[in-house]
This record gives C-alpha cells, structure tokens and sequence, in this order.
C-alpha cells in the first residue's frame, strides 16, 4: 500500500469515528448507539431472526439478544413466532420502534446537513460524488 493511500484510510477510519459520535449524540433519548443500530435495521429490513441480525450489525448472538431484549421491554420491538420455523422468533419494530427510529433519523440527519451546509460547495461536491464508493465500501448498492 503506498503511503498516500495509508494516510488517506487512517485520516477517513478517524473522520468517520468522529462524525459517528458526534452524530449518535444527537436525537437517541435513552437509547444506545446500539439498540438505536438495531432498531434501524429491522425498521429498514423487516423482521428477521436474532443470528441474520446479529450478522446485519455485526456483534455477537448474545450483544444482540439484550439489546432486543431491552428494547422489547421499552415496547419498540415484539417478539414473533417465525412462520418458517415454529421454534425460532423474529424480532419486528412496533409502531413506536419505527416512530423512535424516524425520529433518531430525522434528527441527525438534520444535524448532518446542518454540517454539510457549513461546507464550501467544492467540498459538498467531494462528498457527493464519493458517495457510491463510501456505500460500496460498507456493503450496500449505490443509489
């Protein structure tokens, strides 16, 4: 890996660290960046089993299974025999949960363009136009 390139992943693992928390700050009452990750997920996604969600965020089948078992208890997700398999569950948002995410959403995306509008529109345009690498990068099809 050549220098230039080096400096770039260590400067972008940085940048995004900070804006993550920066932004996770802002709009999760009483929610961990986790159980706020998780919620997401299964609001975008749709149901799914404890393990496909676990693997969606990446963390462990036993982080995952008190982070749903917390926000059961705060009454954003419900527990759902699985069609597929009567032994199995699938966690699914309520109402609420999916109210709690567009919330958490809208709010930092607002605050994100907040930021974004404080740029120069030279780098306004560096961000757009590195958007379908940054999307590639973590997994997802570029829009």
């Amino acid at each position: 890996m050549d220098a230039e390139v080096e400096d770039a992943t260590a400067r972008l693992y940085l940048a995004i660290g900070r804006l993550a928390r920066l932004l996770r700050r802002t709009g999760s009452p009483g929610l961990g960046p986790g159980a706020v990750s998780a919620l997401a997920t299964l609001a975008r996604c749709g149901p799914m089993r404890l393990g496909d969600l676990a693997t969606k965020e990446g963390v462990a089948p036993p982080t995952l299974s008190r982070i749903v078992a917390a926000l059961v208890e705060a009454g954003y997700v419900k527990r759902e025999p699985d069609p597929q398999d009567g032994r199995a569950w699938l966690a699914t948002p309520t109402p609420e949960g999916e109210t709690m995410v567009s919330g958490v959403r809208s709010a930092r995306v607002r605050e994100l363009q907040r930021r974004i509008e404080q740029l120069t529109p030279e780098h306004v345009s560096a961000l757009v136009n590195a958007l379908d690498a940054l999307e590639t990068l973590v997994g997802e099809e570029p829009k």
